[in-house]
């Protein structure tokens, strides 16, 4: 099988996975951050920059409500983040996208508003999907408040003492995202005006910079009302506390769609994934540094899992498994093991007697100390391509990519109810896509085209009596129909990890394993499910503060902890 050529073998590498094992729904949920998930990528790039943020403007009351502006200068632009605190009824508090009012509201401009631009966007952002935006307003979100811990933080510090480490580390965050909208969506800037930009080269480097911006507005919110509660007692939030306290995130089904929608953006994401893992493989002797790292990342690690807790029965339990087998690896990588040759190939293979969940623990454990030998693929993860039919290609050489890709496909019985279960299909009402079951609800008629695998079975179908010298020029004027999934069966030709080889309308389809690897590659953590269709996880746990961004170990926060619990 022949791979896309943007990914040049620069550096030695054993072969990639192969598709077939890496592509499915029960691994890509299992995947965890790694240091070329994007928040890793962004704060690299702040940090290797020395960019300084500034705080032109704070216009908060002793409640906490106002406006603020953060600033920063990253290749000669500058970039703010427009925060809008504002009072919100209890009952009007929720983490779903058919909320119409926050707590706060937030935009990353292009630039520095002035003050007709800050009246627009005060006029605006509270509204979010009701508003009216401008190109240059790059990114749109809003976030609530986790009410439980942020009063008890204020509370606690404008009483003079510190909150309390076991709900710091519980929680995680002070407030979390319900939505964070970018690339033209209700008239925010299209990605084409950033992308060839310094700084924003990987996918969703604006996105990033936003959310990470909002967590140092929430600090300081925080903050601030407790001093004003009572500045005589006030102390400020312990800084190693604060650092612990990311942003959530609360994600749906709306995500999951678009590990479909963008084959090839996701194809480079896996590619940049799996060649990282195939040059740590091929490496014959790792120096005694690198191994007393992996030691010590190992019992990170661990660690993390011991203060990641859910209430989602499933998830608990694959985390008490993890737990167990993470003991079980510290026991394996001795020093010794470590340092005899080819230690990370070894180690990856020995994982196949753990859990997928462990095993891609594993991968991303040891892709961490190895920045200067796998950091450059970073650079290759976007992508502006589209698919195209290639329409002189024969019908032979479809069948043949169908066999060779396809088999997953192939192999479903849709004669089957269980098979066709659900179908997804887009909310009238939010304009989000949204999951159906066939048999009990309408709208099966206006089904989002998320069937690949019959798709792949028709065109099968219609193939078998066609010549295998016609060309797809000739067959799709008579079987028009099959133009759509003909374009994705062909792009995997050089797109080896493009589709997603399982039916996504099974009744066994599990869309939170779509939401998990894409917020893997976000740099999410803890993730927290809340049914098969929605979770919330934590950004920027562990990251560098504002005012930390060109201290030493800016780059070092991979599975944070906190305290001295093991």
């Amino acid at each position: 099988m022949t791979t896309n050529l943007k990914f040049k073998k620069t550096h030695p590498q054993v072969e990639l996975r192969p598709a077939d094992e890496v592509m499915r729904l029960s691994r890509m949920g299992a995947f965890f951050p790694t240091r070329l998930s994007f928040s890793r990528i962004m704060i690299r790039y702040l940090a290797n920059q020395k960019a300084e943020i500034i705080r032109p403007l704070w216009e908060i009351d002793k409640e906490g409500f106002g406006r603020a502006i953060y600033s920063v200068c990253l290749g000669g632009h500058n970039y703010s983040l427009v925060a809008f605190s504002t009072m919100l009824a209890p009952e009007r508090r929720t983490d779903r996208v058919i909320a119409e009012a926050w707590d706060t509201s937030y935009v990353l401009y292009d630039g520095i508003p002035n003050k007709a631009e800050l009246e627009r966007l005060q006029n605006n952002a509270p509204k979010q999907e009701a508003g009216r935006f401008m190109a240059c307003d790059l990114i749109l979100s809003r976030a609530n408040k986790s009410v439980r811990i942020f009063e008890h933080v204020v509370d606690s510090l404008s009483n003079g003492k510190q909150p309390d480490e076991n709900l710091i580390s519980s929680v995680g965050y002070l407030m979390r995202t319900t939505a964070v909208y970018g690339n033209g969506k209700f008239g925010t800037a299209d990605r084409e005006r950033v992308i060839d930009r310094p700084g924003f080269f990987a996918p969703f480097q604006a996105e990033m910079l936003t959310v990470w911006l909002i967590r140092g507005f929430t600090h300081d919110l925080v903050e601030y009302i407790a001093e004003c509660r009572a500045p005589e007692t006030f102390i400020p939030l312990d800084r190693r506390l604060m650092r612990h306290l990311g942003i959530g995130n609360a994600t749906g089904l709306g995500m999951a769609p678009f590990l479909v929608n963008h084959p090839i953006l996701i194809n480079n994401w896996m590619m940049a994934r799996e060649t990282a893992l195939a040059r740590l493989r091929a490496i014959e002797i790792s120096d005694a540094e690198c191994v007393k790292n992996i030691r010590s990342l190992i019992i990170r690690a661990r660690r993390h899992l011991y203060q990641w807790n859910v209430d989602d029965v499933r998830q608990m339990a694959r985390i008490k498994t993890l737990r167990r087998e993470f003991e079980e690896v510290e026991a394996w990588a001795t020093p010794e093991c470590l340092e005899a040759p080819n230690p990370w190939d070894r180690l990856v293979r020995h994982s196949s007697c753990w859990s997928q969940e462990c095993q891609e623990l594993i991968v991303a454990l040891i892709m961490e100390p190895h920045g200067q030998l796998i950091d450059d693929l970073a650079d290759d993860m976007s992508s502006n391509s589209t698919l195209l039919l290639e329409p002189a290609k024969t019908v032979g050489e479809l069948c043949e990519l169908i066999e060779q890709n396809y088999q997953w496909a192939l192999d479903v019985d849709f004669e089957n109810a269980e098979a066709q279960h659900y179908f997804w299909y887009v909310s009238e009402e939010k304009l989000e896509p949204r999951l159906g079951v066939r048999l009990d609800e309408p709208g099966s008629g206006m089904e989002l085209p998320l069937d690949l695998a019959r798709r792949v079975q028709a065109l099968a179908w219609d193939l078998e009596p066609t010549p295998d010298a016609q060309t797809i020029a000739e067959f799709l004027i008579q079987h028009p129909c099959h133009r759509y999934i003909t374009r994705r069966v062909q792009a995997t030709e050089f797109h080896l990890y493009s589709e997603i080889r399982d039916n996504l309308i099974g009744a066994d389809c599990m869309p939170i394993d779509m939401l998990r690897c894409k917020l893997s590659f976000f740099g999410a953590s803890k993730f927290d499910p809340k049914s098969d269709r929605w979770t919330r996880i934590a950004l920027f746990q562990g990251a560098p503060l504002i005012g930390d961004i060109l201290s030493n170990g800016a780059d070092d926060w991979w599975l944070p902890v906190i305290g001295n619990d093991l």
